[in-house]
């Protein structure tokens, strides 16, 4: 039997003869330090103790962040492919975006986790909150988010200045990004469907961070309409909206395939025309920092399929 199940055994014996609660034993709870109450992305408070702290992000593109606010040597686990930046490789793994392992992260006794409200696992995270574990929505649904987002995860961290100074370049980066490919209210721009699976297929709707790197890049989601931020369409609604081009964001080695699977449909214009192209930057969908380089580049290939170069 695990030192888990015998910790929360004891504590459920405990909290039946009214000695004490089953979350103060499972959790095993440090001496008290003065609460603060800090804001997260979504504007609730989160009722922490003072820094440093005991943190597990439970998306990529939170650890990310945490890094780069300067709050790294903080995170004590995260999920899988949370490989940026680099030093993000070491922390320990207790799952995936879909599920972790819950034993290991009671055992952790971390003093907040960093979950995104738009997607995970939901039930796992009103288990994480049934604990009395203090939880983080850590969310952009637009690139102007992201210095915002940053200098927030500073102060819950308390490394405010650090977070600070990369908020500011993360601000200089999109007012680039916006001189150099935004175009002018009014002007035509083309429509892109950006595939993030191939079968069944999968695009991005109007509220999902990707659609507004599209908007920056001078195009159009084809799908923007669609209030989810993943939904599933099928190849008559492609054929139906017709984009100018397809974009087979694909992980890394798979998008030939996906583009060739394209050719059967030789009536959309994006396929006469030869505007399918594979776009296998995966930093585009983790949601940290590094989505501005996914983001240039996604303008750059979009700027280079527009003038007839794929």
């Amino acid at each position: 039997m695990s030192i888990f199940r015998l910790t929360v055994l004891s504590a459920l014996m405990l909290c039946f003869s009214g000695a004490v609660s089953p979350f103060v034993v499972a959790l095993e709870q440090e001496p008290r330090a003065a609460p603060r109450r800090v804001p997260d992305d979504l504007g609730h408070i989160v009722v922490v103790t003072q820094p440093p702290l005991r943190i597990v992000s439970l998306t990529p593109g939170a650890t990310e962040m945490l890094f780069a606010a300067g709050a790294g040597a903080q995170l004590i686990a995260t999920v899988q492919y949370s490989s940026e930046p680099p030093a993000a490789r070491a922390v320990p793994r207790i799952g995936d975006v879909a599920t972790i392992d819950m034993e290991r992260l009671v055992a952790l006794r971390p003093q907040v986790v960093i979950a995104w409200p738009a997607g995970g696992n939901p039930a796992q995270r009103a288990k994480i909150a049934a604990l009395g574990i203090p939880l983080y929505q850590q969310q952009v649904a637009r690139l102007t988010d992201l210095p915002g987002s940053l200098r927030r995860l500073g102060v819950l961290a308390g490394t405010e200045a650090i977070a600070g100074q990369a908020a500011r370049a993360l601000e200089g980066r999109l007012a680039a990004l916006e001189r150099t490919y935004r175009v002018p209210a009014g002007t035509q721009r083309p429509t892109v469907l950006l595939q993030v699976w191939n079968r069944p297929i999968y695009t991005v709707g109007g509220q999902h961070l990707i659609s507004d790197a599209l908007e920056l890049c001078g195009a159009r989601n084809v799908f923007a309409d669609l209030p989810e931020p993943g939904p599933l369409v099928d190849t008559e609604a492609v054929i139906a909206r017709n984009p100018d081009i397809i974009l087979a964001a694909a992980p890394p080695g798979e998008g030939a395939a996906w583009v060739a699977d394209w050719q059967r449909f030789p009536s959309l214009a994006a396929v006469r025309n030869h505007r399918v192209v594979a776009f296998e930057n995966q930093a585009l969908s983790r949601l940290g920092p590094s989505v501005l380089d996914a983001t240039e580049e996604l303008c750059r290939t979009i700027a280079r399929v527009s003038r007839g170069s794929s």
